[in-house]
């Protein structure tokens, strides 16, 4: 089998993705656990109350995606400036 090019490797990793997804039943139960995963990033163990300590993560996960979207708005002017 001959070596495949960068183009033809995205093409067939795209193919194999949309027939994975095609052929599950349910999505939002297949990336639960990468969601509670990355939402668990932002919980402090250290804080008993679960009910403060998911306030506390979630104002967290707000100021990581407003510090995400200062730093792209940034990149972007300087990339017009120049």
């Amino acid at each position: 089998m001959p070596a495949l090019t960068p183009e033809q490797r995205a093409l067939r990793a795209r193919l194999a993705a949309y027939t994975s997804w095609a052929n599950t039943p349910d999505p939002s139960a297949r990336t639960a656990p990468a969601r509670a995963a990355s939402l668990a990033r932002f919980e402090d163990p250290s804080i008993a109350d679960p009910v403060e300590r998911e306030r506390r993560a979630m104002y967290a996960r707000k100021a990581h995606f407003a510090r995400l979207a200062l730093k792209s708005a940034e990149a972007r002017r300087r990339k017009k400036a120049s």
